[in-house]
């Protein structure tokens, strides 16, 4: 095949923009499926919104710059995926969001608490506690004080609450609020005081273990950058050495080396997950659902 030509390298931009070009008008001919109230966008849609961003131009430049250093298609497509994709290394954007939920989840918590001290109910303790709430619970919360307003049974609106959630850690202090609201029995403070602690406690386990972990991300982050920074500094300055990689067989192996690469970053965020335990709230099993509630 031999070094590819300007021509070459102008038909494979302009064919990469025309098909992005396409994709996009099918999006917006169809849109987005209708997904229910108060759950957050998709797979599909975050992904696109991802790439649609400045982390996307950003991804798009350096790989069309390594494209045209290069002269290799699959190291700007590598380069670009590699950026596109560099914060998100071994999971550690979905930890720190998990984390910012339970944090906010225990400050909602510890502030219903205290609102619930002054003698005053659920139904008026949840609206209050809407001031205080961390923009990572706001949006379901929002839900439920509207469903509260519109005269849905508070024992419903929670069980949607822990649906918009979908918590496990949420789950438990929302049947304490279920069975309360139902019961009306004493105890739900300090109930909620000792939920709170064990949200505090969860969170103290996973920051520690998250702090191991970042230890090794930034070990990984350092071996991939040389090594794709001294592949590309060669391919640049010294091309010579890596003519090989010019030739039809030379892509093809570059593209076995990437999915080495690729294979290993998705093995270290499976990791890195943590395995949530099952919901308590999860299906038909809600403590009141079905009873006094709209379907």
């Amino acid at each position: 095949m031999g070094t590819f030509t300007s021509t070459s390298l102008l038909a494979v931009l302009l064919g990469g923009i025309a098909g992005a070009g396409l994709l996009l008008l099918v999006l917006a001919i169809r849109g987005f499926p209708a997904r229910p109230e108060g759950a957050g966008p998709g797979k599909l849609e975050a992904w696109l919104r991802e790439i649609l961003g400045w982390r996307g131009a950003i991804a798009l430049i350096l790989g069309a710059l390594t494209l045209a250093a290069t002269r290799w298609v699959v190291a700007g497509i590598g380069i670009a995926l590699l950026a596109l994709g560099w914060r998100s290394l071994g999971g550690a954007v979905a930890e720190r969001r998990a984390m910012n939920r339970l944090e906010g989840l225990a400050v909602w918590t510890e502030s219903l608490r205290d609102t619930i001290a002054g003698a005053v109910g659920l139904e008026q303790a949840i609206p209050a506690s809407l001031r205080v709430a961390a923009p990572t619970i706001r949006g379901p919360l929002e839900n439920l004080v509207d469903r509260m307003q519109t005269r849905v049974p508070l024992p419903e609106a929670l069980r949607r609450f822990a649906d918009d959630l979908n918590d496990p850690s949420a789950d438990l202090i929302i049947a304490a609020l279920i069975i309360n609201a139902r019961l009306r029995g004493p105890g739900l403070r300090d109930l909620l005081g000792a939920l709170a602690d064990s949200v505090r406690e969860e969170l103290d386990m996973r920051r520690k273990v998250g702090a191991e972990r970042r230890a090794t991300r930034r070990s990984v982050q350092i071996v991939v950058g040389i090594a794709v920074g001294l592949a590309v500094g060669m391919a640049i300055f010294n091309h010579e050495y890596v003519k090989v990689y010019d030739s039809p067989l030379g892509q093809v192996v570059l593209i076995v080396v990437g999915g080495l690469y690729a294979i290993g970053f998705f093995w270290l965020r499976r990791l890195a997950n943590f395995e949530a335990p099952e919901r308590l709230l999860a299906g038909s099993g809600v403590p009141g659902a079905g009873t006094g509630g709209t379907p």
